[in-house]
């Protein structure tokens, strides 16, 4: 693996057209970067060619991920490029850090709004999907049939998904008290179909118990 970097910084592996290959900061970035971030997009801020040497050199990255235990892939379609976690197996790392009970719930909106949003044909090019924080308390209210977090906390747990690339927040509106959110294409790799029939089915169980 050590070889396969140093043929990268040294120039040996073909470099993005137009450009120059990438020094030894640079790739170690890049690796953080999906590390810290697990997706990552073109538009990312603040990540420099973190996404296009990702891309670029996707050979590499799969390789080395695969020693961690991840999947590292590459969504052309949605300018994307991600850490697939297997849901199988005892995991001791960050990514796969249990959720709390509220963390879930808005996670399991966001997936909810992507999709519906996916259905009403209302998504962009981008692969983006537009709602706002009422409408995941609404989808919590009625989907896990359970209280939304309060404000506070529901936008703390929004931030939380943002850094992994699943969602983006627009500018509070002050006077109705809602934020626009911005649903990224992350969600799904976040919250994969099994997660999701987990869920569904915790949830379902919830409603039984209460009725």
């Amino acid at each position: 693996m050590l070889e396969s970097f140093r043929a990268i910084v040294d120039g040996e592996e073909p470099p993005p057209p137009g450009a120059r290959a990438p020094g030894e900061d640079e790739l170690t970035r890049a690796l953080q970067v999906l590390l810290k971030s697990q997706c990552v997009y073109a538009g990312t801020p603040g990540i420099g060619r973190s996404y296009e040497i990702a891309r670029h050199y996707a050979p590499f990255f799969q390789a080395y991920f695969a020693c961690l235990g991840y999947g590292f892939e590459v969504s052309h379609r949605d300018q994307m490029v991600f850490l697939r976690v297997p849901p199988e197996g005892v995991r001791h790392d960050s990514q796969t850090e249990r959720l709390r009970k509220d963390e879930t719930l808005v996670l399991l909106a966001l997936r909810l709004a992507y999709e519906e949003g996916l259905r009403d044909h209302r998504v962009t090019t981008d692969g983006v999907v537009e709602c706002t924080t009422d409408d995941v308390a609404d989808s919590i209210r009625t989907a896990a049939r359970s209280d939304p977090p309060e404000e506070t906390r529901l936008t703390e747990i929004l931030r939380l998904f943002a850094r992994k690339g699943a969602v983006r927040l627009g500018e509070r509106d002050k006077l109705d008290k809602i934020t626009p959110l911005m649903i990224l294409p992350g969600i799904a790799v976040l919250s994969p179909d099994a997660w999701m029939e987990q869920v569904r089915a915790w949830a379902a169980a919830r409603g039984e118990d209460e009725g």
